[in-house]
């Protein structure tokens, strides 16, 4: 289902830590980033924290300057960002500054806990999920009811934990402040968990007075059928490579990417690329990777339309291509219509053989646009 994008936003000592052990908030940064983080609030439609950071920080989450407020209401905003909260037991305290400043509220929790809350009288909408939280269900409801598109999420280190370990997280911003803690007792921004293997992609880094700002976004794919938020980002980019095909009233132009369990990219591709005036996307990645390469049996294969299941040009279709390099994972933006070939069927060819695929829809408009003039 349709998600936000998710950034999540930290900043930490240079040994990893949130904050001290002290009665008073530690500051990491000045008020340079205060400023940027308040830039980044004014441009999300969502700003999350969990139920820990209102009772440890008893945070407002506002964005502060008149400006950016006034250029939020503009164009047709609210003047802030929606805040939201999440606690399994909906015990919080209805003093709380969060529940008192800005716009409207909303808070994620258990049926037993909307019965708490509900008692406490928290001035919020109360959103029950079930017995217990989930981050796909309360992602979902924020997209689709409340039409948040862009989510800052601002802590705690467990929250941040478990929407990157889950795959949630569209990008990471982190601060590093020139300070140790030292403390083991001192909460720590990441805990245990299952984080993507290999590296994350850097997209910036930039020095604020005397802390440094690093933008990450995770690379690693999903695992059978659940996506990732990199699962998203990867289809983005085969999307794109669309864009480069020469074009053509006889055949789809379409990008393909395939990419290691580890989040790194082995190849890249696109309809008629070089000079192979029949060559699909999927065959012309394929064709520059070793087919003995180990990494394929774990790899996904991302393209903005799904493989062919027949073709007249060769005598192979992508879908028997990627089955018999031992790609088992797919993930498409597009189903492919009949324009050429009546009841295409790649997916079912894939499922067939052995692969998992996944559909993106979200991505279809996309992944049409270099075709429109075939459809």
């Amino acid at each position: 289902m349709p998600h936000p994008y998710v950034l999540l936003s930290a900043a930490v000592s240079l040994d990893g830590y949130l904050d001290d052990t002290g009665p008073e908030r530690l500051l990491l940064s000045g008020p340079a980033d205060f400023d940027r983080v308040d830039e980044v609030r004014a441009s999300v439609d969502a700003i999350l924290v969990g139920a820990g950071t209102i009772r440890a920080d008893n945070p407002r989450l506002l964005v502060n300057s008149d400006e950016r407020r006034a250029a939020r209401t503009a164009a047709g905003r609210p003047e802030y960002p929606l805040k939201v909260t999440v606690s399994g037991s909906g015990d919080l305290d209805p003093e709380a500054r969060f529940w008192h400043t800005g716009g409207e509220k909303v808070l994620y929790t258990t049926g037993q806990g909307a019965e708490r809350a509900r008692a406490l009288g928290l001035a919020t909408d109360v959103v029950p999920l079930g017995a217990d939280l989930d981050w796909r269900r309360l992602l979902t409801h924020l997209h689709d009811v409340r039409g948040v598109r862009r989510l800052m999420v601002e802590g705690g280190g467990l929250i941040h934990t478990q929407l990157l370990t889950q795959g949630l997280a569209d990008e990471l911003h982190l601060v590093l402040a020139p300070l140790f803690v030292g403390d083991p007792k001192a909460p720590r921004l990441f805990g245990p968990g299952g984080y993507q293997g290999g590296r994350l992609r850097l997209l910036e880094t930039r020095r604020i007075e005397d802390v440094v700002l690093m933008r990450y976004e995770p690379t690693a794919p999903g695992t059978g059928s659940l996506p990732t938020a990199a699962d998203h980002h990867w289809l983005a980019l085969a999307c794109e490579l669309a864009d480069l095909c020469p074009p053509s009233d006889t055949a789809f132009s379409v990008g393909a990417v395939v990419v290691a369990a580890d989040g790194t990219e082995l190849a890249r591709g696109h309809s008629r690329e070089g000079d192979d005036p029949v060559a699909h996307a999927e065959e012309a990645a394929l064709a520059k990777l070793d087919p003995s390469d180990p990494r394929l049996a774990t790899a996904t294969v991302y393209s903005s339309l799904e493989p062919c299941a027949r073709r007249a040009s060769r005598p192979a279709p992508c879908a028997r291509l990627l089955l018999d390099a031992g790609v088992r994972r797919v993930v498409t933006a597009w189903r492919e219509p009949d324009t050429f070939v009546q009841d295409a069927d790649g997916s079912g060819v894939l499922a067939a053989g052995g692969a998992e695929v996944v559909a993106l829809p979200e991505h279809e408009d996309r992944a049409k646009a270099p075709n429109r003039h075939l459809l």
